[in-house]
């Protein structure tokens, strides 16, 4: 389940993935509002993955 904490930095690290202006979503350009999209993504990855560590024991 910690591997999920890997999608944030995977998916952040090929800029030239996202490094475009189209699409663009209420007039931000999509190479701003994909990382944006990632920081609510990651909070919700982070809680997951905390959530499977108390289920488990781990600390």
């Amino acid at each position: 389940m910690r591997a999920l904490l890997l999608l944030p930095f995977i998916a952040l690290l090929w800029v030239p993935f996202y490094n475009d202006e189209l699409p663009a979503l209420f007039g931000f350009p999509f190479f701003y509002w994909y990382q944006f999209m990632w920081v609510p993504l990651t909070a919700l990855i982070i809680w997951i993955v905390y959530k499977d560590g108390l289920k488990k024991g781990v600390e």
